[in-house]
């Protein structure tokens, strides 16, 4: 292993293949074979420039479609007239009128009034929160010196939960 190339040194230059039948070609097509002056590059060559000729008329094709497109779209554009534009919400109720919209107030002053209401807020609770926005304002660059202020609310938050869990409770 590894002691010889995988690959001969040298590229055979003509493979022989030999059958056991005898293969038979006309002398017409031999002798074709033997004059043709084209050789295996040149028809290489030949197809390439074929294939590239065949791509560029493709190519070709495919730029004035574009450029066709192009032109119709810009034709469009250019004799279109200017749409009104769509009407904002101020225009929408500008046009139902001042009645209209003092009615729909009106419906919905009624639905929050039909909403229950929360009770209102304990006192200390109230007075616990103003003191830690106060101190968070004070300290905006050092919040954690409020810890007492939170501590405070806390306090007053757990008893406010004791005193509902009471209440259900009973």
């Amino acid at each position: 292993m590894g002691s010889g190339s995988s690959k001969p040194a040298e590229a055979p230059t003509s493979q022989v293949w030999k059958s056991d039948t005898p293969v038979r070609f006309s002398s017409g097509l031999v002798d074709s074979l033997q004059s043709s002056p084209e050789t295996d590059s040149t028809r290489a060559k030949t197809l390439e420039l074929h294939i590239q000729s065949r791509v560029n008329a493709e190519l070709k094709k495919l730029q004035d479609q574009a450029a066709k497109d192009y032109e119709e779209l810009q034709t469009k554009i250019s004799s279109k007239e200017p749409e009104k534009e769509t009407k904002s919400a101020g225009d929408t109720l500008r046009d139902l009128g001042r009645e209209s919209v003092q009615n729909d107030v009106k419906e919905l002053r009624k639905k929050l009034e039909q909403r229950k209401k929360l009770a209102d807020v304990d006192e200390g609770i109230e007075k616990a929160k103003s003191e830690v926005v106060k101190c968070l304002r004070n300290n905006d660059r050092r919040p954690l010196d409020c810890w007492k202020e939170v501590e405070t609310f806390k306090q007053e938050v757990r008893r406010l939960e004791g005193m509902w869990v009471e209440k259900v409770v009973r």
